[in-house]
């Protein structure tokens, strides 16, 4: 099998094999994420291909990568901000609506909400997420659902390494406060379910 550096080295060599087989294990994880910014499937999609069209128009000034997924995922997240940013300033150019929030809602959270049949333990998890700031949902999504080391943290949100271990630490310290230990055990299960 090959490893991450490989499969991203033939694809930024032309080598055919390489870009749909990038494209078929990345794309459904890509569509997942950008539900996290956005409900908004149509640019999902739209981004995910403008992402796809911009690295094969440009492979070979591309630099090397051993974690092809965070690479996109990387990438995506810039462009997804992007888009939705041009969206809101041209759908209305007041102060209060340029600003920009990821809202992390865990995939669970969807199922059951569209199932309308929560339990009150999920309801409970839910009102103590609500309980966090969106950038520490981010945050712990990315370090728990996506177990990214605190510099590829740090890399995805601009931050620096310190910041991300305090808004780890004080996220965590927040939802312990606001739930049994029952329930946070219950959240972090869940997240592994996905």
């Amino acid at each position: 099998m090959l490893n991450d550096s490989t499969i991203w080295n033939d694809f930024r060599g032309g080598k055919g094999y390489a870009l749909p087989y990038i494209y078929s294990r990345q794309v459904e994880h890509l569509y997942r994420y950008g539900r996290k910014f956005t409900k908004d499937e149509e640019l999902i999609k739209d981004t995910i291909q403008e992402m796809f069209y911009h690295l094969i128009r440009s492979r070979d000034t591309l630099g090397e990568t051993d974690n092809i997924r965070f690479y996109l995922m990387s990438a995506f997240k810039h462009r997804i901000v992007r888009s939705i940013h041009s969206e809101k300033h041209f759908e209305d150019s007041s102060e209060e609506h340029n600003s920009f929030e990821l809202s992390i809602v865990y995939s669970y959270e969807e199922e059951l909400i569209g199932k309308e049949t929560e339990s009150k333990k999920v309801k409970a998890i839910r009102k103590v997420l609500r309980t966090i700031s969106p950038k520490q949902r981010e945050i712990l999504y990315y370090r728990y659902s996506c177990d990214y080391s605190y510099d590829e943290i740090c890399k995805l949100m601009s931050i620096q390494y310190d910041s991300a271990r305090k808004m780890v630490f004080r996220a965590l310290k927040s939802l312990r406060e606001h739930m049994d230990r029952t329930d946070l055990i219950l959240l972090f299960l869940f997240k592994k379910k996905r």
